[in-house]
């Protein structure tokens, strides 16, 4: 196969069902923005000027309303455009201050909560009684919804004089912990038998066997993980700057726009942090390839 056939074929598997998938969404989105807006149009725009209009009017009016229910997708791509090149990078409406406040939090809870998951799979894995005593306490943890969490983290730390990125870093902890628990636990337990008495031949100690044996076959297992534990911190580091007050970060965005209903900022923010999980997501997939082919080269 030739180097264009192989270019033509990817382009049909990969990206032409992605930009088929795109266009019925940007369809169905602005059918539903006409739709949810056209009765806003109609008592706001249409009937005040007092002119016959048509269905194409109906449709012009209902997409470009400044506080629709549902923005059309231009108006969020001007929305998000403006929030990026139109403010100072200090201003509340920039949104590069909320992203650099949200990306903090997030990955100073996410190094957090992938250190306790770390300490609390090798707890596990190398103690039967702390495995029953922890375990079943792990899972329940995550039957707590994270909003009910929040406040009383913010009441205990403040209590503590910990305030602003603390108790939302811990939220944000609290979140991504988990699925690195669950994976390191089951990473940790997957060599074989004849691999871990192959380790007591030489007489390795535990600390030896989990560095040398036990952690290289957990990396399969940790990094899937990761991927997910810091997309968790990121949706912990939104939800935590509700009830703490934040002024700044997309979850403050967030509030404030249907504090003001500004649908507008509310789907721009809504935008941004996807691409952030996105970004922050991709950013572990690139570790997790040079670590992995470290690993096969040793």
């Amino acid at each position: 196969m030739t180097k264009s056939a192989a270019a033509t074929a990817w382009l049909g598997q990969r990206v032409l069902p992605v930009l088929v998938v795109m266009a019925g969404v940007v369809v169905f989105w602005y059918l539903g923005a006409w739709g949810m807006n056209a009765r806003m149009a109609i008592e706001r725009v249409l009937e005040p000027a007092g002119n016959p209009w048509n269905w194409s009017d109906l449709a012009q009016a209902a997409w470009g309303l400044e506080r629709p229910v549902l923005p059309a997708p231009h108006q969020v791509a001007l929305d998000f455009w403006s929030g990026w090149v139109d403010w100072p990078l200090d201003s509340p409406r920039s949104l590069w201050f909320h992203v650099v406040v949200t990306g903090e939090t997030t990955l100073v809870g996410f190094v957090l909560g992938t250190a306790l998951g770390f300490v609390l799979a090798v707890l596990i894995v190398h103690s039967r009684t702390l495995e029953k005593a922890l375990l079943p306490w792990i899972v329940a943890s995550q039957s707590i919804p994270v909003l009910a969490i929040a406040p009383i983290v913010l009441v205990i730390l403040g209590s503590l004089g910990l305030e602003g990125l603390a108790p939302k870093a811990v939220i944000a902890m609290y979140l991504s912990f988990f699925p690195v628990t669950v994976a390191m636990v089951q990473g940790l337990r997957s060599p074989q038998v004849i691999e871990t008495e192959m380790m007591h031949t030489y007489a390795a100690s535990r600390w030896q066997a989990l560095w040398l044996l036990r952690l290289p076959a957990a990396l399969p297992f940790l990094f899937p993980a990761l991927r997910v534990g810091i997309a968790a911190s990121l949706v912990g580091a939104m939800v935590a700057e509700l009830p703490t007050g934040a002024q700044a970060g997309l979850g403050a965005r967030l509030l404030t726009g249907s504090y003001y209903g500004n649908t507008l900022g509310i789907w721009s923010a809504l935008v941004t942090s996807a691409l952030l999980g996105l970004l922050l997501s991709s950013s572990v997939a690139l570790v997790e390839r040079w670590a992995l082919r470290h690993r096969q080269a040793r």
